[in-house]
């Protein structure tokens, strides 16, 4: 292998790892969007069952 095999060869190999890693990234972001509308959720029917349950009390 010469010189320009091997510079050809880790440009390719360095612009593959950060594609990659820029997919990785957007993933993250994703999943991040994903446990904030779950934890919206989650804490919204919460709130549906606690005033549910007053309600229920004094009932």
């Amino acid at each position: 292998m010469n010189l320009q095999d091997f510079e050809a060869q880790y440009r390719e190999a360095m612009a593959e790892t950060l594609n990659e890693l820029q997919t990785a990234v957007l993933l993250l972001a994703q999943v991040q969007h994903k446990i904030q509308i779950i934890g919206s959720s989650v804490q919204n029917l919460s709130e549906r069952v606690e005033e549910f349950i007053a309600n229920q009390k004094t009932e």
